[in-house]
């Protein structure tokens, strides 16, 4: 990580929501594959149904992604950050937005690496999951099956705590709070991503998606400011941070 520059880093982080509002809303065809892929999971005294609205926002096979946020520094006089967010109710588009942005990154300078916290595990296979789903071809830069391990150049805040851990598991809100980062605090929280999504009015519906995206935005931001600590760094304020929108 010392090697690496900070206007190096593109920042990112993801927001997803089951495909259905509901089990009850699914057809047959997938209410059966979902009941075969819970069965080993399900909690005790839980049914299939139950489970559903719990866990299935963060299975690619049966979630889709509402919000990719990304954020990078400039290299100013004074570090800067700033961010930029794709959302709404058409996923294939997201993805899109995102790839056409990451692609006119890359003609500039190709020594950036995607960063943000758990993203090996989560993010970045979520995306090329959905990327596969959405008939969309997959960038060589996404293509870590296909690379050297020291080809995979990702800057994971996740991983990095860990220290040769792997027993350990800390949230990016309790790694900011053990940095000293302060938290932006929000209306929402993760878990409640999925019922915001679906639930209301169509209106209501496009509030809460500006919510959620709100909310991504403050995730890259954190962990930008996370990624300045491990390299010894005061973080970046918020009157230095540019929110991009559109």
């Amino acid at each position: 990580m010392q090697q690496i520059l900070p206007e190096d880093l593109i920042i990112i982080d993801i927001e997803t929501a089951s495909v259905s509002p509901n089990f009850d809303t699914l057809n047959e065809e997938w209410k059966i594959l979902w009941e075969e892929k819970t069965k080993y999971s399900l909690p005790e005294g839980m049914s299939a149904a139950e489970f559903y609205p719990k866990r299935a926002g963060i299975m690619a096979e049966f979630a889709k992604i509402v919000c990719i946020s990304m954020a990078y520094f400039n290299k100013e006089e004074k570090l800067k950050m700033r961010v930029k967010s794709f959302y709404g109710f058409d996923e294939k588009e997201i993805l899109q937005q995102f790839l056409t942005t990451i692609n006119k990154i890359e003609a500039h300078n190709n020594r950036w690496c995607f960063a943000g916290h758990n993203i090996k595990e989560f993010d970045i296979p979520f995306i090329c999951r959905r990327l596969v789903i959405n008939y969309l071809p997959l960038p060589a830069y996404l293509d870590f099956q296909n690379m050297k391990p020291w080809e995979t150049n990702i800057v994971d805040t996740f991983q990095y705590w860990r220290f040769g851990d792997y027993k350990n598991y800390t949230s990016l809100k309790l790694l900011a709070a053990a940095m000293g980062i302060p938290s932006p605090k929000d209306d929402i929280d993760g878990s409640m991503v999925g019922d915001l999504f679906w639930n209301g009015t169509e209106e209501e519906r496009k509030i809460n998606l500006k919510r959620i995206a709100v909310y991504c935005q403050k995730d890259v931001i954190t962990t930008g400011n996370i990624f300045l600590r491990f390299k010894n760094r005061e973080p970046v304020g918020m009157e230095d941070v540019e929110i991009v929108d559109g």
